[in-house]
């Protein structure tokens, strides 16, 4: 089994999209862990603030096969991948880390390089996932985030009830 680790976004009806998320993730793979979900303005362009949270979870799919049932999920929440990259969206799903695997290839990127730039992404992964080590710089996620320039990139923990099936 591997452990992976999903960002998870929306700024476009997001309680909506945000639980259709976990309940679609849950549905294919059991048993989540997830961080404080948190509300942080838009990056890279004008638009409306996002909820982001980090989800973990064990699976005995190989990477490719999560990478391709994540983009199914988003695609069941009506994203469109024509759009530019930093513009509005209903869910963006970045498998951020598949076990210590190093991929890059066709397309996919692990580590994800988002998780050492955004606090967004960075923030929640540390709170569950403090003690794992980056794969390429082997520093702890606890340790990255304690020297993140916080103050940068502001966030907020927002509360947001939710059930996993």
């Amino acid at each position: 089994m591997a452990r992976v680790y999903v960002s998870l976004g929306s700024n476009i009806e997001r309680e909506r999209h945000v639980r259709g998320a976990i309940t679609a993730l849950a549905g294919c793979y059991g048993p989540l862990t997830l961080s404080s979900v948190y509300e942080s303005e838009a990056v890279g362009f004008e638009g409306d603030p996002f909820f982001n949270l980090v989800v973990g979870f064990d699976t005995g799919d190989d990477v490719w096969s999560v990478a391709q049932r994540l983009h199914a999920i988003e695609q069941a929440h009506g994203r469109n991948r024509r759009e530019p990259r930093f513009s509005a969206r209903t869910l963006d799903l970045d498998l951020l880390l598949y076990d210590d695997a190093v991929v890059d290839a066709d397309g996919l990127q692990l580590p994800r390089a988002e998780i050492t730039r955004y606090a967004f992404v960075l923030g929640p992964l540390a709170e569950i996932a403090a003690d794992a080590r980056h794969p390429l710089n082997g520093r702890s996620y606890a340790e990255l985030w304690s020297e993140f320039d916080q103050d940068s990139q502001p966030m907020w923990s927002v509360i947001f009830e939710f059930e996993t099936p």
